[in-house]
């Protein structure tokens, strides 16, 4: 991936936080050129991008400032699958099926943000709440972020693994969910009948500092999980803006 637009990607992602209100400016051209490691130009083509998505604006004479963010990037409250249903009592157990290392098909490249046939590891676990298969999970980590991962850490919750023994902070994640029906092969993991209403779920973590950290798509038993959110919304000074 050209280098300026994995910047633009961790500027993003950065400028999304908390860290950064509207109308807050960025840190100059020569001081992030200097935390990346690169010259000032390929700083400067990564703040076009940013420009370009109307995410910063530049004023002449004065610096750039953040023009608006992209709501969805930003999570309240980001909880692991494991550490939800512990806190709840219930007893999780991962059925690791498939562990390997392999090479990075493109669409995993391109949203993992790393090159094409770099080495990921590929996992598929069955998620298991109190006996019952709830959830089929496919999983793709970079290698180079994650160089001790086991069986053993699968077995257990991978949030634990990335922040308590990497030392990573995961920032967020984004989240796609799509109703489907359960073919053969899900309805044989799950121990559901075919056809039976699946909630598809693909989740894309990141971390304080930009770097995608994990890509999963999940395939929940619908009927035996609810998904319950609290979204924020924004106090509104005018109430004429609103309308």
């Amino acid at each position: 991936m050209v280098i300026y637009k994995s910047i633009a990607d961790r500027l993003r992602l950065r400028l999304n936080s908390s860290d950064f209100d509207i109308g807050s400016p960025l840190p100059g051209e020569k001081k992030l050129a200097e935390e990346f490691g690169v010259a000032r130009m390929t700083i400067r083509k990564a703040i076009d991008l940013l420009v370009t998505w109307g995410l910063v604006v530049r004023r002449h004479g004065s610096g750039t400032y953040v023009a608006r963010k992209d709501l969805h990037h930003e999570t309240t409250n980001l909880t692991g699958f494991v550490e939800v249903l512990r806190k709840q009592g219930k007893d999780v157990v991962s059925h690791v099926l498939l562990f390997e290392v392999m090479p990075a098909p493109p669409a995993i490249a391109s949203l993992l943000r790393i090159k094409i046939d770099e080495r990921i590891y590929f996992s598929r676990r069955v998620r298991c709440v109190d006996g019952k298969p709830l959830m089929l999970e496919d999983s793709y980590m970079p290698v180079k972020l994650f160089r001790n991962l086991s069986l053993v850490h699968l077995e257990g919750s991978k949030f634990d693994y990335i922040e308590k023994e990497c030392g990573i902070i995961i920032s967020g994640n984004y989240e796609t969910l799509t109703p489907i029906l359960a073919d053969k092969q899900l309805a044989q993991s799950l121990n559901v009948p075919e056809q039976t209403p699946l909630l598809r779920i693909t989740s894309l973590s990141y971390s304080n500092s930009g770097e995608f950290l994990n890509y999963s798509v999940m395939f929940r038993n619908a009927s035996e999980y609810q998904v319950d959110y609290h979204l924020r919304r924004s106090h509104v000074e005018n109430p004429l803006d609103a309308q």
